[in-house]
């Protein structure tokens, strides 16, 4: 999971060498005007920002919609803004909350290195400082990773989970890709300028002149070897695995994951009653540097986290 960065992870080294149910309640008053981000990641949201202080980090955060709160994670190198149309259609029914991870948008980095582990911390910190008790978490790439440890670390607030493009070995991802992470450091920082990666960042970021501070935190995060496995299967939640058909790892690794959540062990029935709680959805047509923005994402989502809890199948 240290390598779920993003559509942007195979893009990166491509293109830099060619080229609620209760009402929430903010830690802190809504933010400053924000500044419009920009470039093909970027866009204009309608979300109100608002800013929390969690685990030594200034946190930013945009909510959007009314209903049950759903907390949406972005991939790496990316910002809230990289979902695009899905943030609208998501909160036409639900209460979103996006966040801006470390380092990441609006969130400026601190003295620490990049951890699932840590991040999903300060998402298990803001919903607890928003008073939600519990929500749904739906994070993308980098996100899922850290959506997951939130199940995992802190299965009292995580009502639905929603992992997107999130491979759970290090060794899942297509040779190609492994190699193209290698070269994420500091010193592409220059050759990225016009990315749309940089482009977003630049105009977001708090300190722009941190992205090499970035790509190497991001350089040796990925670096690490992880297989998360065992604790994928430990998961209570009720689970959506999404994958592209062409994403950065072959489909087989997204059906591995649905069956660690204990889907696809029977057929479900004339009548439904061998469906489980967890679902999987292979979208057809898209990549991993795609989904994150294609309609067909809320399409599959959507009916997920508006379905009534499925009961536990007949034996």
């Amino acid at each position: 999971m240290r390598t779920y960065l993003t559509a942007a992870l195979g893009a990166v080294i491509t293109a830099a060498t060619v080229s609620a149910q209760q009402p929430l309640r903010p830690t802190r008053s809504a933010a400053p005007a924000k500044p419009t981000a920009q470039g093909a990641w970027g866009g204009v949201t309608k979300g109100v920002g608002h800013y929390a202080d969690v685990n030594g980090l200034h946190l930013y955060y945009e909510v959007a919609g009314t209903g049950k709160p759903l907390i949406l994670l972005h991939g790496g190198l990316g910002a809230l803004e990289m979902f695009g149309p899905n943030l609208a259609a998501l909160a036409k029914g639900r209460q979103v909350i996006a966040v801006d991870l470390q380092g990441h948008g609006r969130t400026a980095d601190i003295d620490r290195p990049f951890s699932l582990e840590a991040m999903a911390d300060d998402i298990a910190a803001l919903i607890g400082q928003l008073k939600l008790g519990s929500a749904d978490v739906m994070g993308y790439s980098l996100g899922g990773g850290v959506a997951l440890q939130v199940a995992v670390r802190h299965p009292e607030v995580v009502r639905k989970l929603v992992l997107c493009s999130t491979p759970i070995r290090r060794s899942d991802f297509y040779p190609e890709i492994l190699a193209q992470q290698g070269q994420v450091g500091p010193a592409a920082a220059e050759q990225m300028k016009g990315t749309p990666m940089y482009v977003l960042y630049a105009s977001l970021a708090p300190r722009p002149e941190d992205f090499p501070r970035l790509l190497g935190k991001i350089g040796e995060f990925m670096a690490k070897d992880y297989d998360y496995a065992a604790q994928a299967s430990t998961i209570t939640a009720p689970t959506l695995v999404v994958a592209a058909d062409a994403d950065i790892f072959p489909p087989v690794h997204a059906v591995e994951l649905f069956g660690l959540l204990g889907g696809g062990k029977r057929d479900g029935g004339w009548d439904g009653s061998g469906v489980g709680k967890s679902h999987l959805a292979i979208v057809a047509g898209q990549t991993h540097y795609t989904l994150f923005a294609a309609p067909a994402l809320a399409a599959v989502v959507i009916p997920f986290l508006d379905a009534a809890p499925a009961a536990a199948p007949s034996p």
